[in-house]
């Protein structure tokens, strides 16, 4: 059987930071604990609102697009696929559009008139959504290559949450975590075991989908998420990962040792959650777990976009070697789990 690789990687983060400091010095009521202390996170990025420069979910995915195919031996017109994964589909300031695709779109402002378009959404596991479809594609022989790509302005739950946050602890605290990004990645036919995807899993538990759900705020006129992060960060949550990878292995043959992993990329909803997950699967695997990769303490949850960001960091500054074998675990609502288990030697930023 074909594989897929990761052929080139692409991202954009807005130049604006804003402090976790910042954000709280502006609630009408402190929460009861310390959240850069619990959630790790520093500071995220926010996009740009002023009129002249004004960033929505549409031009941060074209400027990603924009990265990713400068280093890509592909051109716009040469991509078999654009598969658009944003929670936040926001165009012409703060307008949300479902038709036409926000994937039809961008092809159209990049030239790619002859890629099948489309859009999907499953919430932050949007992006490893697109490249497990674009994998199976490429695997079966439809395609040749394609492009997965996320644009989120999704900032304004956190203004939201800053207006209606009236209690010590409210199912908001999440929004108060969230970062503006975009990132984008083309998938192509794999012919170096030292570069390819080994496979890609995901699988869906529907008993947690009231855990986190975004919707129209019912108090004001914004966006707003709201999430119980007690019961969505348990154990019995966790083990979505697990239980699955280990049948995975029952089919497939082999263990969680035998993968020899270089690196781990959680999703980055919180780093007090992340010690807790890998030691639950410590367990469950009877195996360490590889060293974890994170930028939660600059960037924030960038919800879909979340691992691609990771990856393109790590990546920028080198310290991802050559044929390292890498993990990545989804956490999204749904809720959505699973793993991808990829090698890359070529892929460069």
């Amino acid at each position: 059987m074909s594989h897929s690789r990761f052929e080139s990687l692409g991202a954009y983060l807005p130049e604006k930071r804003v402090t976790t400091t910042e954000l709280v010095s502006r609630l009408k009521e402190p929460p009861a604990f310390d959240l850069e202390k619990i959630t790790g996170v520093a500071e995220r990025r926010v996009h740009d609102t002023s009129p002249e420069r004004y960033e929505d979910s549409f031009t941060l995915a074209l400027k990603a697009i924009d990265d990713c195919l400068s280093r890509s031996q592909y051109s716009a017109g040469d991509l078999d696929v654009i598969i658009s994964t944003s929670i936040t589909r926001s165009k012409h300031g703060t307008r949300m559009y479902m038709e036409p695709s926000f994937a039809s779109s961008l092809a159209k402002h990049i030239g790619a008139g002859s890629a099948i378009t489309f859009d999907l959404s499953n919430a932050c596991a949007g992006m490893l959504t697109g490249t497990y479809i674009l994998d199976r594609m490429i695997r079966a022989g439809i395609v040749r290559n394609g492009l997965v790509v996320s644009g989120e302005a999704i900032t304004p739950i956190a203004d939201t949450a800053v207006e209606e946050i009236s209690e010590k602890y409210d199912l908001q605290f999440a929004s108060l975590t969230v970062g503006d990004s975009a990132a984008a990645v083309v998938l192509d036919r794999s012919v170096d075991e030292n570069d390819r995807i080994e496979y890609i899993e995901l699988v869906t538990a529907s008993e947690f989908s009231h855990l986190c759900l975004g919707m129209p705020s019912d108090k004001t006129a914004g966006p707003a998420l709201y999430t119980d992060n007690r019961k969505m960060h348990n154990e019995s949550r966790f083990l979505l990962w697990t239980d699955t990878h280990r049948m995975f292995f029952d089919k497939h043959g082999g263990s969680f040792a035998d993968e020899k992993f270089d690196y781990i990329i959680h999703h980055q909803f919180g780093a007090a959650a992340i010690p807790y997950i890998n030691a639950i699967a410590e367990r469950e695997f009877g195996a360490p777990m590889p060293p974890d990769l994170n930028v939660i303490s600059k960037y924030g949850n960038t919800s879909t976009t979340s691992h691609f960001i990771v990856l393109h960091d790590y990546l920028s500054r080198q310290e991802i070697p050559s044929g390292s074998k890498v993990l990545m675990v989804p956490a999204a609502s749904g809720v959505v789990g699973g793993f991808l288990s990829t090698t890359i030697s070529s892929l460069k930023v």
